[in-house]
């Protein structure tokens, strides 16, 4: 398989060349554009409890896309905002994604729901995390740009600015500071990591787009 990012950082997409036999797994509807013999069927995610889960908290479509055919072919994947379009080689370790993160994967990726706690309910960003490992190619998008943060104590990154976060970094969620400061504030819930490890985090937020639109509609 050969891949190729485009676009980035402001309308990233993964432009795929499969080889005969070869799969790609995409989040259901991220499928751009495709050669015209390729195969594309509905694959699910993880258990049937675990995909409902998702589908009501996460985030995350109930089923996956997968492209293949016996003689190869081309795939392009693009995430539903616009944004950076991020790839990890992943050999056997682990990454947590938050809610909508996920484009695509090699078949030797495997993916659960994680829950992120009561206080996550009510983050606006979904109650649960995404744990991705195994083998393979992980794609991941962010609406804006994408900037990695080298954790070495503590770190404290907005739930809305989080994309993901590697499990050797201990987190929680909280406000920032009392109840009073957190909604004067204006930030909201926020997770405190502690540790050592990498997170990566957006620079722009789809809820504060929101929230700049609003008042002009």
């Amino acid at each position: 398989m050969r891949f190729e990012i485009e676009g980035n950082p402001d309308y990233g997409e993964v432009v795929v060349e499969l080889g005969p036999g070869e799969e790609l797994l995409a989040e259901s509807g991220a499928m751009s554009r495709m050669s015209s013999h390729m195969e594309a069927k509905s694959k699910r995610l993880g258990s049937f409890l675990g995909a409902i889960v998702r589908k009501l908290f996460g985030g995350e479509s109930f089923f996956v896309g997968r492209f293949t055919h016996p003689d190869g072919g081309t795939v392009v994947v693009a995430p539903r905002l616009p944004g950076t379009v991020t790839h990890r080689k992943m050999n056997g370790d682990h990454v947590f994604l938050t809610a909508g993160a996920f484009l695509a994967c090699t078949p030797g990726i495997t993916i659960k729901a994680k829950f992120g706690g009561l206080r996550a309910l009510f983050s606006g960003e979904g109650a649960f995390l995404l744990e991705v490992s195994g083998t393979g190619d992980l794609f991941y998008n962010a609406y804006g740009g994408v900037v990695e943060k080298d954790v070495a104590g503590k770190f404290t990154v907005d739930t809305g600015h989080l994309v993901a976060f590697e499990p050797s970094l201990q987190y929680s969620i909280g406000g920032m500071g009392n109840l009073k400061s957190t909604f004067l504030s204006g930030e909201g819930l926020v997770m405190k990591f502690q540790g050592n490890g990498k997170v990566w985090v957006q620079t722009r937020t789809l809820d504060g787009l929101a929230g700049w639109l609003t008042p002009r509609l």
